[in-house]
C-alpha cells in the first residue's frame, strides 16, 4: 500500500512539471479539456526595464489594479455615495483572479487532499501543495516544507505558544512582547506562562511613539531570562515598522528566540525570512488579497521540527496503534484533519497576483499615499494622527482622533458619506491605554487605493468635524 507520505511525495513531483506562473488552481497534470479557467490577468506586470520600485508617479498603480477589484465599483443604496474603502488593515479585498481560483476550486475539483488515488483527489492535492511553494516563494523561504497552513495568524500563534512554549518555558524564563501588539500576540502568551510558571514582561515605546523602545528591551534581556520575544512587524494603529535587526542581535547574543507578527508588513512590502534572522512569522491570506479562513505559519526546519504536535487527528500521524501513535514530519504535523483546501488555493493566486504587480512597486506606492494620507489628514483642525511622521516611515494607514469626539461616532458620519474606515481599539487594548485614549479611528490603504479616495475622507471628515461642532454649539 501507497503511504500518505508517499502519495504526497507523487504528487510533489507531479506539480514540479507545472508552470511557476499557472494562474488557476490546475497545473501541468490537469491542464486541457478539464482543465479550470486560469482566471489570471497579466496586463499588470510590471515593465521590465523598470527598476525596483521606480515608477513615474507610484500613485498610478491605484489606476492601473482599479478593475481587478469590482466592489469597489459600487454605491452606498442609503446614500447614493459611491464606496470608498478604507478599512485594508483588518481586511483586504479580493481581485477577481482570486474569487475566480476559489470558486474554481469548488465547481471543478472540490475533493479532498492526500487522501485519494482517484483524478480529483489527485488534482487537489497538487493545487493545495502548489499553493504552499507559492507562499513558501513569496516570502523566500528555503523550502516549502516550512509553511504551515492554519486558519489565520492568530492560530498560527497559538500554535507556537502551545508546542514550543508548553514545551521550552518553565518558572524563571520570561516571555517579551511590546505594549502595541494585537491581542493575538499577547493572549496566547498570557496562557502559556499561566500554565508554565513562566513570566510575561512587555516594553513600551518611543518617547514620540515612534516604535518600540529598543533600548528597554535590551535591558531586559539582559538579566539573562528571555527565551522568547513575540512582536509585531508592523503595528496596526501606529504605523511604524519594528528595527527587526535590532531585536535579533539582541535575540542572538542572549540566546532568545523571535517571533514576528507579519500581518500589517507581508501585504505590504517584500518580506525575507532569510534575511529577517527571526525563527517564526505569522500571516493572514485576507489582508493580503486572500480569502479568510486561511493563513499560515513560516518557521526555521529546525524550528518547526523542535514543536511537538498540537492538534490531533488525520493527515498528521505516520502510524497508529491503540496505545500510541508517531507523527508525521513538518508541515503535515500541524495540519491535522481537512485543510481548508479551496482558501488555501485562492492564497497561493493571490500571492501570484501580489508577485506580478511587484512588492517593491507595492511598497512605494503605499509610501507615497500614505504620506498623502498623512499630510491630509494632519492639515484638519483638531486631527491628531497616532505615529511616527513619514519622515520616520509609517504604514500607509493612520490612527487618529478628533478632539472632543468620539471615534465611533466620527466613523459612524463618514460611514454615512460612503468612506468605510474602523473605530474602536483596534485588538489593541494596552496600546490604547498607553496613549491615554479609550478608541480611535483608523483609516488604511492598499494599492487599489487612489488620492482621490484621500480627498474623499478629507472632504467627509472635515464635514462631520463641523456637524458636530454646529449641534453642539462649539
Amino acid at each position: 500500500m501507497t503511504s500518505l507520505t508517499a502519495r504526497a511525495t507523487l504528487h510533489a513531483s507531479a506539480r514540479a512539471s507545472a508552470s511557476p506562473r499557472s494562474g488557476g488552481v490546475g497545473t501541468a497534470r490537469n491542464a486541457g479539456p478539464h482543465g479550470l479557467r486560469p482566471g489570471c490577468r497579466r496586463r499588470h506586470r510590471r515593465d521590465a526595464t523598470a527598476a525596483p520600485g521606480a515608477t513615474a508617479s507610484a500613485v498610478d498603480l491605484a489606476a492601473e489594479l482599479r478593475a481587478d477589484f469590482p466592489i469597489l465599483e459600487q454605491d452606498i443604496p442609503e446614500t447614493g455615495k459611491r464606496l470608498v474603502y478604507l478599512d485594508s488593515a483588518a481586511s483586504s479585498q479580493k481581485p477577481s483572479a482570486v474569487v475566480d481560483a476559489h470558486r474554481d476550486y469548488y465547481m471543478m475539483i472540490n475533493a479532498n487532499v492526500h487522501r485519494g488515488v482517484h483524478y480529483l483527489s489527485g488534482k487537489a492535492t497538487d493545487a493545495y501543495e502548489e499553493a504552499r511553494v507559492k507562499v513558501a516563494k513569496f516570502v523566500n523561504a528555503k523550502s516549502d516544507r516550512e509553511i504551515v497552513f492554519t486558519r489565520n495568524a492568530s492560530e498560527a500563534i497559538n500554535l507556537v505558544a502551545y508546542t514550543w512554549g508548553m514545551d521550552n518555558l518553565g518558572p524563571g524564563d520570561e516571555v517579551v512582547v511590546s505594549v502595541l501588539e494585537h491581542h493575538s500576540n499577547l493572549v496566547p502568551w498570557q496562557l502559556v506562562c499561566e500554565k508554565t510558571g513562566a513570566t510575561l514582561r512587555h516594553v513600551g515605546l518611543k518617547k514620540d511613539n515612534s516604535g518600540i523602545d529598543v533600548d528597554a528591551l535590551a535591558a531586559v534581556m539582559a538579566e539573562g531570562r528571555v527565551k522568547l520575544v513575540a512582536t509585531a512587524h508592523v503595528s496596526n494603529v501606529l504605523g511604524c515598522e519594528l528595527d527587526v535587526s535590532a531585536v535579533t542581535t539582541l535575540a542572538e547574543k542572549h540566546g532568545a528566540k523571535v517571533l514576528l507578527d507579519a500581518c500589517q508588513s507581508v501585504p505590504h512590502m517584500p518580506v525575507d525570512v532569510q534575511s529577517l534572522g527571526v525563527d517564526w512569522i505569522v500571516a493572514s491570506g485576507h489582508k493580503m488579497c486572500g480569502p479568510t479562513g486561511i493563513g499560515f505559519l513560516w518557521g526555521t526546519a529546525e524550528a518547526l521540527e523542535s514543536m511537538p504536535p498540537w492538534m490531533g487527528g488525520g493527515e498528521m500521524i505516520q502510524d497508529v496503534y491503540m496505545d500510541r501513535s508517531t507523527y508525521a514530519p513538518p508541515p503535515a504535523r500541524f495540519e491535522a484533519g481537512t485543510p481548508a483546501i479551496g482558501e488555501a488555493i485562492a492564497l497561493g493566486r493571490a500571492c501570484d497576483y501580489l508577485t506580478e504587480v511587484g512588492m517593491d512597486r507595492v511598497h512605494a506606492f503605499e509610501k507615497e499615499i500614505g504620506g498623502i494620507l498623512y499630510d491630509k489628514l494632519s492639515a484638519v483642525n483638531d486631527v491628531t494622527i497616532y505615529g511616527p511622521t513619514p519622515a520616520q516611515g509609517r504604514a500607509s494607514l493612520a490612527a487618529f482622533n478628533v478632539a472632543g469626539l468620539h471615534a465611533n461616532d466620527v466613523c459612524t458620519l463618514l460611514d454615512q458619506a460612503g468612506v468605510a474606515t474602523r473605530s474602536g481599539h483596534h485588538c489593541t487594548q494596552p496600546l490604547h491605554r498607553y496613549l491615554g485614549v479609550p478608541a480611535t479611528a483608523r483609516a488604511s490603504l492598499y494599492l487599489y487605493n487612489t488620492p482621490g479616495e484621500v480627498d474623499a475622507l478629507v472632504e467627509s471628515l472635515t464635514d462631520t468635524i463641523s456637524f458636530f461642532r454646529e449641534i453642539n454649539g462649539m
